[in-house]
């Protein structure tokens, strides 16, 4: 698994409906060591999932300066914009994503098999699904339909697709808040082990304090913008 730090500088957006904060992003700068937890914590429409999605590559940024590592991937100065499917990050979204009519092995391997910058053999594709898998405890389940697993297992199988091309940054968008509370908590510490195994700068938001304090290095709370 690759290990980046991941530097913002400046990063600002606001959305043409609104000049309040709320919905947008006022200058935000941050610079994680590899391997950091960092979550992004605050009520909703506070910015939050903007600045992860500006990140991402979803969206574009007004101003600012984006770093993974020793590259550059958004830089509003030179007018550069590294695309979303380059980056080579790992997202996991509120609702999962995860596609009913694949099997679990299909849904994992779906990245790898549709990439663009490389192309993976069969035997390649196939061992690095299993190691995500083994990763996030699914072993024995890669033939099982999608639409057969629980909100846990559902949860487990939008994880080991992030991780499967081994990003060089994780980001997770409130990937808990689907799930009821007794495996929300469970699923607390699942994560952050899963974090500290692969060792991968992980970006994560959230508006549950108590689930920031448990799981992070490092906060920002954020609020209006």
């Amino acid at each position: 698994m690759q290990a980046n730090g991941l530097r913002v500088e400046n990063l600002r957006k606001i959305y043409a409906s609104t000049e309040q904060a709320a919905g947008g992003i006022h200058a935000a700068d941050f610079d994680l060591p590899e391997g950091t937890f960092f979550t992004l914590l605050g009520p909703s429409g506070c910015g939050k999932t903007t600045t992860l999605r500006c990140i991402a590559g979803l969206e574009q940024p007004d101003t600012g300066r984006i770093e993974v590592g020793e590259e550059v991937l958004f830089d509003a100065a030179r007018g550069l914009s590294v695309p979303l499917n380059l980056r080579g990050f790992g997202m996991v979204f509120q609702s999962y994503a995860i596609w009913p009519h694949m099997s679990v092995f299909e849904n994992v391997s779906f990245p790898l098999r549709v990439a663009r910058d490389r192309a993976y053999a069969r035997d390649e594709v196939r061992a690095l699904t299993q190691k995500a898998l083994a990763t996030v405890g699914l072993d024995g389940f890669a033939d099982r339909s999608a639409t057969r697993l629980s909100g846990g297992q559902q949860q487990r199988v939008a994880l080991a697709r992030a991780i499967v091309r081994e990003p060089k940054l994780l980001l997770l968008d409130e990937p808990l808040s689907n799930l009821d509370a007794a495996l929300r908590d469970s699923m607390r510490r699942e994560l952050k082990r899963l974090q500290r195994q692969i060792g991968v700068t992980t970006v994560y938001v959230t508006h549950d304090q108590a689930e920031a304090f448990e799981m992070s290095d490092r906060i920002a709370v954020i609020n209006k913008g």
